[in-house]
């Protein structure tokens, strides 16, 4: 697994925050950015099917990427559910009952039988247990081939655990945002094989917010060092965690993208490390 792959959230326009008064990339743009990434290696993508904009989907912009990619078959696709969007954009928490709708609205966006993986994106839930367990019979059903969670708490892996593997936590981390270090959720994941894929690893405290000039001066140094760009700093800053750690940017640029997956070989050294603040 390439530890760079790539998110699909600004495939459609703003993101998380409300893709319906974003602007959504040209279709032929999206297939040729999602051919690019994969020629460099990228094998796997990040997405939902809460991802939509008034035109089109990002997993319906994945579904013809991946129809005429020859190495199909070998890109995992991840997506989630529990949040989800009605026809007219309106955002719910689907109830247990819901689950089952939200998975195979993907494996109709994306037109497969199965989903490689599946992240039970978590509110602030107390127990994920219900919604778990309907997911891990889903799983057991064929629908879904791996279990992952979401925006979670240590605890809520063991609770997963106990019902079903989990191959992924998906968690909001960056050099601005540490609390999967503070929570020992990056360590506990290493510990237990399990891959920790940060979101908003590059916007960091932006979160979904347009990208703006990098004001961070211990980020800026070490990128003139090395000659990279600030985001590729973050990036590598992430990536240093761990070979479990995995990064699932999002761009529309060709440009960015190609930038995103060098960041991948970027080593930062020690010192670099101790000025950014090594965890």
């Amino acid at each position: 697994m390439n530890r760079v792959g790539y998110g699909a959230m600004r495939l459609t326009g703003n993101g998380m925050l409300g893709n319906s008064d974003g602007t959504s990339i040209d279709r032929e743009h999206a297939v040729r950015l999602l051919h690019r990434a994969f020629e460099q290696g990228v094998n796997h993508l990040d997405t939902a099917a809460f991802y939509f904009s008034p035109i089109r989907s990002a997993n319906e912009l994945i579904n013809r990427a991946l129809a005429t990619w020859p190495g199909r078959d070998e890109i995992v696709v991840t997506t989630k559910v529990w949040p989800g969007r009605d026809a007219a954009g309106e955002w719910y928490w689907g109830r247990p009952d819901q689950l089952r709708g939200q998975v195979e609205e993907n494996l109709r966006q994306l037109g497969r039988d199965h989903l490689d993986v599946v992240n039970l994106r978590r509110n602030f839930a107390d127990s994920i247990a219900e919604h778990f367990g309907v997911l891990a019979d889903l799983r057991e059903a064929g629908l879904i081939r791996h279990l992952g969670i979401s925006n979670v708490k240590p605890k809520h892996v063991a609770e997963a655990q106990a019902i079903a593997p989990v191959v992924c936590v998906q968690n909001s981390y960056s050099l601005d945002w540490r609390r999967a270090d503070e929570s020992g959720m990056v360590d506990l994941c290493r510990d237990q094989g399990i891959a920790f894929v940060p979101y908003f690893a590059v916007a960091g405290l932006r979160r979904e917010a347009a990208v703006t000039e990098e004001q961070d001066a211990r980020v800026l140094t070490v990128a003139r060092a090395h000659g990279v760009t600030p985001a590729q700093v973050r990036l590598a800053w992430t990536l240093h965690r761990g070979p479990h750690v995995l990064a699932i940017p999002g761009t529309t640029s060709l440009a960015h993208l190609d930038e995103n997956i060098a960041a991948g070989a970027l080593h930062l050294s020690v010192e670099d490390l101790a000025l950014l603040g090594q965890a």
